[in-house]
């Protein structure tokens, strides 16, 4: 399943790569785009959303 979030929070590099290893924390074989510059995410995974919700809100990137 492909959640897509919108992490308002989430504005440079430091940011993608905090993100990117949440993520990876949640599910290791989850694969996910970044779009920087709109501040999205899309994260394909077996996961459920809140998992991945829950978790990137803890590392100060909450989900709009």
């Amino acid at each position: 399943m492909t959640l897509e979030l919108k992490l308002p929070d989430m504005t440079c590099g430091h940011c993608v790569r905090t993100v990117t290893a949440t993520v990876q924390r949640v599910d290791p074989g989850a694969t996910l785009r970044i779009d920087l510059p709109a501040h999205q995410v899309s994260i394909e995974s077996a996961q459920p959303r809140e998992a991945f919700v829950q978790a990137l809100a803890d590392e100060g990137y909450p989900a709009a």
